[in-house]
């Protein structure tokens, strides 16, 4: 069946840029109500246009030849709108214009870098990293159609302008803090970098920006406020389930993807014949290997139930990481935690109060995360009030 659009062509003069009572002249093509501009390179005076006519006003010869000139523009535009239509190409109003000004077609868009990272990364790409390229994709049409009053533009188009003016748009957006600008930004950068490696631009627009990230504090539980959730017992089953994951991450820095994803065959004997978990991080694909605290073990042991023959047997229930969270308000309600509790604290209360707190070495800790660098172990190594005070009772010792 073959689409249908709607096509209309208008001439105006951009008066926002008149200078000495004249204003450049402008093409206005639409196509489906999308509209793409065009310079006409000519600059005429606003007293003469006929802003219903959408031509100069008046009979002189200087009149006519302009009125002709637009004539042949119109023709000139509808003519490249059917020819589009009898090659059957997907037309748009940027595509009309590009075919009139003999621009090559194949130059790529900043919708042809989204489509293709889409594409070629949904098998690479966890589908929550996915969603948050999304949302980034949302963010730049909106910008698009807000400041710039098109849906798409030319990957050559893009300059460091654009991503000052995209990063001051993203700031105006309601309760859109620093860090997550950034992120949208850095999703940007690696579409665009994509397309700089493969050739599709001939530089790179962000050789100029530098991200620059606030540092915020991790939240961790203390150890009575861990303590306080281990002693508590919930008569509904839904909430003891939360409390037992969370504790379960607290005594082996697993993230909520990795403790959904344990089976019966990610328990191992370690090498001090010991029960360990080896698995690896659902997020960066690093394997991992960490031996079971007896805390951790009796949760495991508590769910454990006789299991078909089947590897892919989850050892816990599968809750959803949304519940899960909103269910672990009220468990800090209940407990009588201030703090905004998340699975994710979990992790952090085994990097810091589990482990690094009783001297466990940052280089241990950071293998038993699955961090590939030292760097990303150090965000977690919180040096608390009860560690220094034990170090420095150490040192008064020595005097």
């Amino acid at each position: 069946m073959k689409t249908l659009h709607t096509f209309s062509i208008l001439f105006w003069l951009k008066q926002a840029n008149a200078q000495n009572g004249k204003a450049p002249l402008y093409a206005r093509i639409t196509v489906n109500g999308k509209r793409a501009e065009l310079s006409l390179k000519q600059k005429l005076l606003i007293s003469d246009w006929d802003s219903k006519k959408n031509r100069l006003k008046g009979l002189s010869d200087q009149t006519k030849k302009m009125n002709n000139y637009l004539e042949q523009v119109h023709a000139q535009l509808f003519e490249c709108y059917q020819k589009l239509n009898r090659e059957n190409k997907f037309v748009t109003s940027s595509l009309v214009k590009t075919h009139f000004l003999g621009e090559n077609e194949d130059r790529y868009r900043l919708t042809d870098i989204i489509t293709y990272h889409n594409e070629h990364m949904k098998s690479t790409l966890r589908w929550g990293t996915q969603k948050n390229y999304f949302t980034t994709h949302k963010y730049i049409f909106l910008f698009l159609k807000q400041k710039h009053s098109t849906s798409d533009m030319f990957l050559s188009e893009l300059n460091y302008k654009f991503i000052i003016d995209f990063e001051r748009f993203l700031r105006q957006q309601k309760a859109m803090g620093n860090n997550t600008v950034m992120k949208h930004l850095e999703r940007l950068r690696k579409m665009v970098s994509l397309a700089f490696k493969m050739e599709w631009i001939d530089k790179d627009p962000f050789l100029k920006f530098e991200a620059k990230y606030e540092r915020k504090e991790r939240t961790f539980l203390s150890i009575e406020e861990l303590e306080a959730i281990e002693n508590k017992q919930f008569s509904v089953p839904r909430l003891q389930l939360i409390k037992d994951l969370f504790v379960f991450s607290c005594y082996t820095g697993l993230s909520y993807g990795d403790v959904m994803n344990l089976t019966k065959d990610n328990l191992c004997l370690g090498i001090d014949r010991k029960q360990w978990i080896y698995s690896q991080r659902e997020k960066t694909r690093i394997p991992i290997k960490i031996p079971l605290l007896s805390k951790a073990l009796q949760i495991i042991e508590k769910y454990e139930t006789p299991r078909r023959p089947n590897t892919n047997d989850r050892l816990f229930p599968t809750i959803s990481n949304q519940k899960l969270n909103s269910y672990l308000k009220e468990i800090a309600d209940v407990t009588g935690i201030k703090k905004h509790l998340t699975f994710h604290i979990a992790r952090h209360t085994f990097a810091t109060t589990v482990t690094l707190s009783n001297g466990v070495p940052i280089e241990t800790v950071s293998k038993l995360l699955g961090h590939s660098k030292i760097s990303t172990t150090q965000i977690y190594a919180k040096v608390i009030e009860r560690k220094v005070s034990e170090d420095m009772q150490k040192l008064e010792g020595l005097f």
